[in-house]
């Protein structure tokens, strides 16, 4: 973030310098004042930046709640009450953080140890008062291909059949823990993928993660052949 941080300032500070007369146009600044003019990411900017597709007017909004994030974290030395794990560079080294404690706990080796996530039925960070015994909760997803059922009187929700107009839903928090992979549940889940953006595949795949489906009878075939993902940061 530092890195990208530095960038952005020392690349507007030469722009600006540029456009005063006090330096000359480079072809960097060029192309910086293009991208700046058509709402889109500098190019210089990108190869330090964590993935998106947002156009640069989003995209910055994003960053500063990122920054934030980040401000309050190192400000209190205490893990988010209800992690934003899209606002990380690299999430999965937060989830793998999850197993490595779990392991050490129970004496467990870590390739043994196995993602578990379980969708509560609130959105609003202000109803988690307590961190969870095992785990951290998380938010941040949404969810393409599919709908979300939240669950009633205290039950899990589970995939639904998408809502008209509602293309990528909000999905509630998610308590992820760590379990023996001989523990995982193997039936009423559906191992669904979790990318950065809508581009899928590739660098953009982060991990996957069993969500609870109907009831244990429904087949997941058919919301592997709707293609239903969950993503950490929509357009």
């Amino acid at each position: 973030m530092n890195k990208l941080l530095n960038e952005i300032k020392l690349s507007l500070s030469d722009l600006d310098a540029g456009l005063k007369g006090t330096l000359n146009i480079t072809e960097t600044m060029e192309k910086l004042a293009y991208a700046l003019s058509m709402n889109q990411i500098p190019p210089s900017w990108l190869p330090l930046a964590y993935h998106s597709k947002k156009g640069l007017s989003i995209w910055m909004e994003d960053l500063i709640l990122r920054c934030a994030q980040l401000e309050r974290w190192s400000e209190e030395f205490e893990t988010p009450m209800v992690l934003w794990l899209s606002g990380l560079f690299n999430p999965m080294s937060f989830l793998t953080a999850i197993m490595q404690i779990t392991a050490r706990a129970t004496n467990q080796p870590l390739d043994e140890m196995y993602l578990r996530s379980d969708v509560t039925n609130h959105t609003d960070i202000a109803d988690f008062t307590e961190y969870p015994e095992t785990g951290a909760y998380v938010n941040g997803f949404t969810l393409e291909g599919a709908g979300w059922e939240s669950g009633r009187n205290g039950e899990q929700g589970y995939l639904c059949e998408m809502v008209l107009k509602e293309l990528s839903p909000e999905v509630p928090t998610i308590h992820v823990s760590a379990i023996r992979k001989k523990d995982r549940p193997t039936t009423g889940r559906y191992s669904c993928p979790v990318y950065f953006t809508t581009l899928r595949g590739g660098a953009n795949f982060v991990t996957a993660f069993d969500i609870a489906m109907e009831s244990e009878d429904t087949d997941e075939k058919g919301w592997i052949l709707s293609g239903v993902s969950l993503f950490l940061a929509p357009e």
